[in-house]
């Protein structure tokens, strides 16, 4: 690591550095503290679940593979639905929601809370620099519909610029959508150079996975998993596939609560 981890202040200092308004700061940044704290909640179920592998039934829906399967049960779940069993119809769930988390499976290690917190706080950071409408002009806030999809290489070009770490600046670089492949971004002819934009690691992936439930677009509200998956099938089945095994492994989360705290909608 020859880079800066930066510290919160630090990464403070960061969003204030390349915001060009107190009103695109206030929304972009607090967006990042919602996602960061989701990615907590998610990493710490996974974490509470690691530690549980050994003591769980063998038959545990929590042991099994996350499935497309697995995630619609865990949906009606999450609904107030009955106890789903898992895909093959053998397992329960063994561990009750915790952490306004319901299901999801035992990772392959533990996740570092820490990182995932700053991966969290400074994943969106290149959306200051994909705004059509800034908050100088006198207009609304707007982002620039095609160059947004830049957002999170220039985020992580920003963050190396910078000196942060590269360990770091991939949380930028790595979230947009389930993960953006090199094939994808030929095949949509995407302005973005040829290359896979997809998590390395678990950390990376948590930040991937609990941006989906925050949206910035105006008015900024939370985003069910049911919704999310809903636009995740706009992109095909093979990515709808990829968002419901992802939300399998790591659960659903409850965004009401964190609704109700922010005083945002929730679709």
């Amino acid at each position: 690591m020859s880079g800066m981890v930066p510290t919160l202040e630090q990464i403070d200092e960061l969003h204030h550095k390349i915001a060009p308004s107190q009103e695109a700061y206030d929304l972009i940044h607090t967006h990042c503290v919602i996602v960061a704290r989701i990615a907590r909640m998610l990493a710490h179920r996974q974490n509470a679940l690691f530690m549980r592998r050994c003591t769980l039934p063998k038959d545990a829906a929590e042991l099994s593979a996350p499935s497309a399967d697995g995630a619609a049960a865990v949906l009606a779940m999450a609904e107030g639905n009955s106890v789903p069993t898992n895909g093959t119809g053998a397992a329960q769930l063994a561990v009750p929601p915790s952490d306004g988390v319901t299901g999801g499976h035992v990772p392959p290690r533990l996740i570092d809370e820490h990182l995932v917190t700053i991966g969290g706080l400074l994943h969106d950071i290149g959306t200051y620099r994909v705004l059509k409408h800034d908050g100088t002009d006198g207009e609304p806030l707007k982002f620039a519909g095609k160059k947004y999809i830049k957002h999170g290489l220039l985020g992580y070009e920003y963050l190396l610029e910078n000196g942060v770490d590269e360990s770091i600046a991939q949380f930028a670089r790595n979230h947009t959508g389930v993960g953006l492949t090199r094939d994808e971004v030929i095949r949509q002819e995407l302005p973005l150079p040829p290359a896979d934009y997809v998590p390395v690691n678990l950390e990376q992936e948590t930040v991937m996975v609990a941006d989906k439930y925050n949206s910035k677009s105006l008015p900024p509200k939370f985003v069910t998993a049911e919704s999310y998956t809903k636009r995740a099938e706009r992109f095909g089945e093979e990515n709808k596939r990829r968002w419901l095994e992802l939300l399998d492994q790591y659960g659903v989360v409850d965004v009401k609560p964190l609704a109700a705290e922010y005083h945002m909608i929730v679709i």
